[in-house]
């Protein structure tokens, strides 16, 4: 199959590119990334000495930019990772996350309606089902949960979720979409909780955590997360919804703390944040449906994943000092200016 991976550049769908071109070789790998502030070509410095693999910078609203891509490459399959997802920046800019996350997620439906695509899979969050309370550890998110979004990053992917179910009912487009609690592992953005935690333990930097780090996530390494990715696409029911989760609850303070503890760095680094506006208490997954359907299961525990990520983390030190510094913007320009 020739898979259009959009968002490629960023942390689970480069992760998911690397697992393609490792676990299908007889698949071919299109990337579409537009290279904004979270997307880094460097991630795929390695797949782009592959010849399975082809890179396309480009944003996934430009109708013009994937008409012309599609007619001249075809894809079988699409899988949608392009995203606006920081919850603060889409506080401080909505528009910009309606833009991406909405109507890029139209152009690309439209795109696979028109050359008749076998299947559109959509990359979604749990954070569309809002929040559970802390007090009822029983309660869990199912794909029946009502879609409750929180902030303006979370209503962004609801809509675009919606906006998939609406155009298979409408149109016969073969759609699946997957709900997934939080990832983590290589190749994870330095802003993100958990790396975050990483480079400023490293740099003996104060580690802050909103409110009282009371706050519940269900954690998914991001191989397990790509594997239940893989197998929606080829044997998931179009229509269909999917909730692909880790059974890894962990507060935030906990996570802060076991990071900490794996780099042997002091908790007196840890520093209370004022909370952020509407901060969701608690995501909780049951992925029984993708158990039950698929046969997936996750297979990494949290804190085998966490030494495997801090290990990557200092085995890869330029990688993310390049984009703390901002260097790692000029890795395109480096790669394709004689071209």
């Amino acid at each position: 199959m020739k898979i259009l991976v959009t968002g490629g550049a960023g942390f689970i769908g480069s992760n998911f590119v690397y697992y393609l071109l490792k676990n299908h070789l007889e698949d071919t790998v299109v990337c579409l990334d537009d290279l904004t502030y979270a997307g880094n070509l460097s991630t795929l410095k390695e797949a782009l000495e592959n010849d399975r693999f082809t890179f396309v910078k480009g944003n996934i609203a430009d109708r013009d930019l994937v008409d012309s891509l599609f007619d001249r490459e075809r894809p079988d399959v699409v899988v949608n990772f392009a995203a606006e997802s920081h919850v603060d920046r889409s506080i401080l800019d909505p528009g910009l996350f309606l833009t991406t996350n909405v109507m890029g997620t139209q152009v690309m439906m439209d795109a696979c309606r028109r050359y008749k695509t076998g299947r559109f899979h959509q990359v979604s969050t749990d954070e569309v089902y809002g929040d559970l309370p802390l007090d009822r550890p029983d309660l869990f998110f199912t794909e029946q949960t009502p879609i409750h979004a929180s902030s303006p990053y979370s209503a962004s992917k609801a809509s675009a979720d919606l906006l998939a179910g609406a155009y298979h009912r409408t149109y016969g487009l073969p759609v699946t979409i997957s709900r997934c609690s939080n990832n983590y592992g290589p190749f994870h953005f330095p802003e993100k909780l958990i790396p975050l935690i990483i480079t400023r333990a490293l740099a003996d930097e104060t580690i802050p955590v909103y409110g009282t780090g009371e706050n519940v996530r269900d954690w998914l390494y991001v191989e397990d997360h790509c594997s239940a990715i893989d197998l929606i696409i080829r044997k998931g029911t179009p229509g269909e919804v999917y909730n692909i989760g880790g059974h890894n609850e962990r507060t935030n303070i906990d996570v802060v703390k076991t990071v900490l503890a794996e780099l042997g760095k002091p908790e007196s680094l840890i520093t209370y944040v004022t909370d952020r506006p509407g901060h969701d208490m608690r995501y909780a997954i049951d992925p029984a449906k993708i158990g039950r359907e698929l046969g997936w299961q996750p297979t990494t525990r949290f804190e085998e994943g966490i030494a495997k990520t801090v290990r990557w983390y200092l085995e890869h030190r330029e990688w993310w000092e390049e984009i703390i510094s901002g260097e790692y913007r000029n890795y395109y320009e480096k790669m394709y200016a004689s071209r």
